[in-house]
């Protein structure tokens, strides 16, 4: 079923101590203050913080351990690399694929993030896939095309039973960490034309039932209105996710 996720994706901060203050003030929160019994809360810590990070949450509770990546390959000799099993094994119910990041930095291309989405649903995981253009393709008026690209080649070879594990998360590139943001408009017309595109590829209860996050600048004070909007189910939030005022603030804005 459908659900609204606030996902908080820490990057490369924190340390050890950093995290775990963090961390406890956000459990906190979220158990002392209203911030709405139906939203489902994910942190996806580095990843040598994961086990920390995860025994602070409380057992089934709301909130929920993720990872901001996983390798295509169950085990072998991938120095540097952390499998799909290693997380599930520590308590990571969810994972990040696709983000922007890993695209540009790393090279990662659709078919490489096939592999990793399967990797990730047979260890158990529920991944959140992310998709987006960058500043020059919405110029170009091609963000239609570029988005249903990354969502055919990436995403849509799952069977249907695996697709309903999937969470998708719009990230605008021109607004990750820029201070930007899609206005609430822009966001529901992707998020519309997203769910559109699932429809065609499987049916339309696949698209009412599958959650859809939005990625890039989202905070506390233009969250409210980004979540208003109909096709918009949450976010994947960045920097705002290392302040927890700003964390719950943005949980609490359903």
């Amino acid at each position: 079923m459908r659900k609204n996720i606030v996902a908080g994706n820490w990057k490369m901060n924190m340390t050890l101590q950093d995290g775990q203050a963090l961390v406890s003030e956000i459990v906190n929160m979220v158990q002392d203050e209203a911030t709405g019994s139906d939203v489902e809360v994910v942190i996806a810590p580095p990843f040598p913080l994961l086990p920390i990070v995860g025994r602070l949450l409380p057992e089934g509770g709301r909130i929920h351990l993720g990872a901001q990546n996983c390798h295509q390959k169950e085990s072998g000799a991938f120095t540097g690399e952390v499998s799909a099993k290693l997380l599930a094994s520590v308590g990571a119910e969810y994972v990040i694929l696709g983000h922007s990041e890993r695209r540009q930095y790393f090279g990662e291309d659709d078919e490489l993030l096939s592999q990793k989405l399967k990797a990730a649903l047979a260890a158990g995981l529920r991944p959140i896939f992310c998709v987006g253009e960058s500043l020059e393709t919405r110029e170009r008026e091609e963000t239609f095309n570029f988005i249903a690209s990354q969502l055919k080649n990436g995403l849509f070879h799952l069977s249907n039973e695996e697709f309903e594990r999937v969470v998708i998360a719009y990230e605008p590139i021109w607004a990750i960490g820029t201070g930007k943001t899609a206005t609430s408009q822009q966001a529901q017309e992707v998020h519309a034309f997203i769910r559109e595109q699932i429809a065609r590829a499987y049916d339309a209860e696949a698209a009412l039932n599958t959650t859809i996050l939005y990625g890039g600048s989202a905070n506390a004070q233009n969250a409210r209105e980004l979540f208003s909007q109909p096709d918009v189910d949450g976010g994947l939030i960045g920097g705002a996710s290392l302040k927890s005022r700003d964390f719950t603030d943005i949980i609490k804005s359903f």
